[in-house]
């Protein structure tokens, strides 16, 4: 059977091979035992549902088995024996364009290269799922398959409810991911619908099929620390010979070592999971790696001697780094967390002190004491971190809920007044303020040719506008776009692709509505081979309410609604984008955010040049709107600005309240 009849062919009417297990492969670890008998019976009365009434007896036994395995039904035997990547837009089958680039996508999030745990079908964050289970990815493609300009794909969740009639401009795909009633959505809550297949975790771009790999959080944490060592700089001076710690090398927090090298300093990063550690160091993203603290000790040494630029991974507990450098007084410039801490009791951080064999089995067999020995190590932590803190470390929360688990556990975290933490998270000291205020926020796009030439012909077109753009840009934003620039310049030798053949960089409205022009324009004149996919991160400007992160330096009281992401999926909806998600739960947890995102198949059309001006402006604009509101100084400027070059942009401008008088009343 060939790869296109396979697709076409769904859930086979025949029971497929069982898969080998494969051993060599990252997997899940196993979800703690949640479900009562009665609802065990449920959960594989739910995963029968899928296949015809002749095959129950035999999958109810392997489904029984797969639940008290692993934790979970993922339905291994139907795994497809193909190898799964992003390939080429014309190999797969298909009535549309837009459903193959979905397709191209939905594959890379898969692929072993680009995935955490591919055979569970997460992408990333020990959690992030794109289906439940291989039974409900074989239908997706199927239904992709066939799908017109006329039908819209509804997706629960993971399970694809079906194609409905709609109309050409309607999104081809409508995802929602985890969407609980408020009461329902707390971490025992995931586990337990999750085991019984209703619900799944889709992170932020697992589920909404827009994940690049570790690329796209390179990009971010190089803008990240490049702007932190701005902030520590005593005399202008860059990031040579300065040091910074962090933990992670997972799908997102591989991305760190790269980052730091780009931006200029010594990198540590720890990680308790040997294969992690071998990928990141395979795909030289990190450049050494250490098993000794003692050693480690001496290779910073001389770096830091030498101002060297280079990434360093210690195999093993970041706790016991922050100890060990405490103890040798060993200066960190610059530390922060990317441990997955969302997903603190299920593999998203391991405690100190026990080896990684023995944590996975505490945390299946005896969750109680895998939560006491995680919070355990976070009080440690911390205790550390304050002790380099007072020496003059500027420590940052990346966005993983490293402040909010630690607050939870007890650690000493908090600031005098007993409210605030010590420290901050990085949205609210570097992101917000110089990025997403402005309208600057992670544009992305992926070329559905799968050819590298492509890549390097629209990073040269995107590098043109910005550079075109920037000389009569304001000088609130110059420094974003050099950065941008800069980053641009050097994406090709700096070897950032894992997957698709795709690019992020961070734009306001006007560069992601030109760029894409540009794009869109190269595709019709056959510069451009075939057509190109748009997204964000949902880590963006208006996407996503998260009040530890992403809203994190909204300071009105509104950070915890969620209004703003829910009209963003609804805005691009009808607006032109090709899909659209909304997710419960990110990278802070499940219960701690809501957000959006989407995708946009450009083809050389006009009406795609029509979708992209109105569903673009929309996207960035809408958040810049909600922190204008909020009173933050970048967005009124950022905001009355737009309304300036769009005279139909009328958007509600805050009265400042002189603080004196505030004070007089109480």
């Amino acid at each position: 059977m060939t790869f296109k009849e396979e697709i076409k062919q769904g859930i086979p009417a025949e029971l497929p091979e069982i898969k080998k297990y494969q051993e060599e492969i990252n997997h899940a670890p196993k979800r703690k035992e949640i479900l009562s008998n009665e609802e065990k019976q449920l959960a594989i009365a739910n995963a029968l549902r899928y296949f015809d009434k002749k095959h129950h007896n035999i999958l109810a036994k392997e489904f029984a088995e797969e639940l008290k395995t692993y934790g979970r039904i993922y339905m291994y035997r139907f795994r497809p024996t193909y190898k799964m990547y992003a390939r080429p837009i014309e190999e797969y089958p298909g009535k549309c364009e837009q459903s193959k680039a979905i397709m191209h996508m939905i594959q890379n999030n898969l692929n072993e290269l680009v995935a955490q745990h591919p055979h569970e079908l997460i992408t990333y964050g020990g959690n992030g799922a794109v289906f439940q289970n291989w039974a409900q990815y074989l239908l997706t493609m199927q239904y992709l398959s066939e799908m017109t300009e006329q039908q819209t794909l509804v997706m629960y969740s993971g399970h694809p409810m079906g194609l409905f009639p709609s109309h050409r401009n309607a999104p081809r795909v409508v995802v929602t991911n985890g969407m609980m009633i408020p009461n329902y959505s707390k971490q025992d809550d995931w586990e337990k619908y999750n085991a019984l297949g209703v619900t799944q975790y889709g992170q932020m771009t697992a589920g909404s099929y827009m994940y690049i790999g570790p690329q796209g959080i390179v990009h971010g944490t190089t803008i990240t620390v490049l702007n932190a060592g701005r902030k520590i700089a005593k005399n202008g001076e860059d990031l040579a010979g300065k040091l910074f710690v962090t933990s992670g090398l997972g799908g997102m927090s591989g991305a760190q070592p790269k980052a730091g090298n780009i931006a200029g300093c010594i990198t540590v990063c720890a990680e308790v999971n040997p294969k992690a550690v071998y990928t990141r160091n395979s795909q030289h993203w990190v450049d050494e790696v250490f098993t000794d603290l003692d050693e480690l000790v001496e290779r910073v040494k001389k770096a830091k001697q030498n101002k060297e630029i280079v990434s360093i991974a210690y195999q093993g507990n970041i706790v016991e780094v922050w100890e060990k450098f405490d103890e040798e007084n060993i200066y960190i410039d610059l530390g922060s967390d990317q441990t997955s801490l969302h997903n603190p009791w299920a593999g998203g951080y391991y405690p100190v002190g026990i080896s990684f064999e023995e944590a996975n089995e505490i945390m299946a067999n005896n969750p109680e004491l895998f939560k006491d020995k995680v919070q355990e190590s976070l009080r440690r932590q911390v205790k550390a971190i304050n002790k380099h803190t007072a020496k003059g470390t500027y420590f940052f929360d990346y966005g993983n809920a490293f402040l909010l688990e630690s607050s939870r556990a007890g650690a000493d975290i908090f600031a005098e007044n007993g409210k605030d933490f010590k420290y901050h998270s990085y949205v609210q000291d570097i992101m917000g303020p110089m990025c997403f205020d402005y309208g600057f926020g992670p544009f992305r796009w992926v070329c559905a040719s799968a050819n590298p030439s492509d890549l390097e012909k629209t990073d040269a077109i995107a590098c043109d506008v910005l550079e075109e753009i920037k000389k009569n840009s304001p000088i609130e934003i110059q420094q974003q776009m050099a950065d941008n620039i800069q980053w641009i310049k050097g994406a090709q030798e700096n070897n950032l692709v894992v997957g698709s053949q795709a690019r992020i960089l961070y734009a306001d409205a006007e560069g992601r509505m030109k760029i894409a022009k540009a794009f869109n324009d190269a595709i019709k004149s056959g510069k451009i081979t075939a057509p190109i996919v748009l997204g964000r991160d949902h880590h963006d400007v208006s996407g996503t309410d998260s009040p530890f992160r992403e809203t994190s330096n909204i300071y009105d009281g509104s950070q915890f609604t969620a209004d703003m992401a829910i009209q963003n999926v609804i805005g691009d909806s009808f607006r032109g984008a090709t899909w659209v998600s909304i997710h419960n739960g990110g990278g802070v947890g499940w219960g701690e955010v809501i957000n959006g995102g989407f995708g946009m198949v450009l083809d050389g059309s006009l009406e795609a040049e029509k979708r992209l001006k109105s569903m673009l402006f929309w996207d960035v604009n809408n958040g810049i709107a909600r922190r204008n509101w909020a009173r933050n100084e970048g967005s009124i400027f950022a905001i009355k600005r737009a309304m300036d070059n769009n005279p139909e942009l009328k958007v509600t401008l805050p009265n400042l309240v002189d603080d004196s008088i505030l004070r007089k009343l109480f």
